[in-house]
């Protein structure tokens, strides 16, 4: 298990494959299997990605558990392509205070309107407003429960930044797919931070195309 922000994590539950399922994958063209990787085989993977010859690397799959703010799983549930996703639901379950609570409140970036920068000036004014405004939803929550709201209702008062736990799987061309995406600069800080551990936790069962992936100067990736 990858801790990834204040409170979340992604852990791997289960692995299908290996580096290998993908030569096996291309080589049957040829009529051909292999039994152990070699150097050639690892030149064939460079290949395959370089050239997006990308249907051997959906014959692997990885099934994460993970635990994220809302507002970070509605950007990564847009990768939907050679996924499947499961969540906590909470018309089942009665939803604890857990909230993200940001380390550093960037400012708005000029020129990249979805983007930002650096930090605001008054860190501990923006913390005091932040976390009063989630205790008066939080209690709110609350308050409609205890009137006997339904449970599937009384959660629209929850903010995004409430964590949520999922379940995802998906193919090794999904996750390479989402790798290159959610690492790159232009991508929001926090999912960055996700993308990095899952970098981390499949280059450890799939190094070879794993390999074929440029990790950002910037990123670090977490010890496991």
């Amino acid at each position: 298990m990858v801790k990834v922000l204040d409170k979340g994590f992604i852990d791997v539950v289960d692995v299908m494959g290996s580096d290998l399922s993908v030569v096996n994958a291309a080589r049957v063209s040829f009529g051909k299997r292999k039994d152990e990787m070699t150097a050639g085989d690892a030149k064939l993977i460079r290949y395959l990605w370089t050239h997006m010859h990308t249907s051997p690397f959906r014959h692997a799959s990885i099934q994460f558990h993970l635990k994220a703010p809302i507002f970070v799983l509605r950007q990564w549930m847009k990768h939907q392509v050679g996924c499947a996703w499961n969540e906590i639901s909470g018309r089942y379950v009665v939803f604890e205070p857990d909230f993200y609570i940001p380390d550093n409140w960037r400012e708005q970036h000029e020129s990249n309107k979805q983007g930002s920068k650096g930090s605001v000036a008054d860190q501990a004014q923006a913390t005091e407003l932040y976390e009063a405004t989630l205790k008066q939803q939080f209690d709110a929550y609350n308050a409609l429960l205890a009137q006997g709201v339904c449970k599937e209702q009384a959660r629209m008062v929850l903010p995004v930044a409430t964590y949520s736990e999922c379940y995802w799987t998906c193919s090794l061309q999904a996750i390479m797919h989402f790798l290159s995406l959610r690492l790159d600069a232009h991508s929001q800080w926090e999912i960055r931070q996700y993308a990095a551990a899952v970098f981390a936790l499949v280059k450890e069962r799939f190094a070879i195309s794993l390999e074929q992936m440029q990790l950002p100067e910037d990123i670090e990736l977490p010890e496991l």
